[in-house]
């Protein structure tokens, strides 16, 4: 007899947040939770080429096994590399300086 698992599947736009609780088998992945969720009938920009998936901010493949209570994320692919804002905040910043 196989046991099921309460887990939560999220995905976050800037302006609203979806989170949905569900009960899949022991031993479920990420990816059947996020298809048994039906999340993307909501979403359907969700495309798993593009968009990875985590457990509690922590990068997993769509494979990963699930626990009791796991929250598993959907992230949205970056718009911009975070390295490269913070070196041309930093590059403005010297510019402003020195002239003022």
């Amino acid at each position: 007899m196989s046991h099921e698992i309460e887990v939560e599947v999220v995905y976050a736009l800037p302006e609203v947040q979806t989170l949905i609780q569900l009960k899949v088998p022991e031993g479920a992945t990420a990816t059947e939770a996020v298809h048994k969720s039906g999340i993307q009938e909501r979403h359907p920009e969700i495309d798993f080429a593009k968009n990875k998936l985590g457990i509690f901010g922590k990068l997993v493949k769509a494979d990963a096994v699930l626990h009791q209570n796991d929250r598993v994320e959907i992230y949205r692919p970056l718009i911009a590399d975070p390295k490269a804002v913070r070196r041309k905040r930093a590059e403005e910043g010297k510019a402003m300086k020195k002239g003022g």
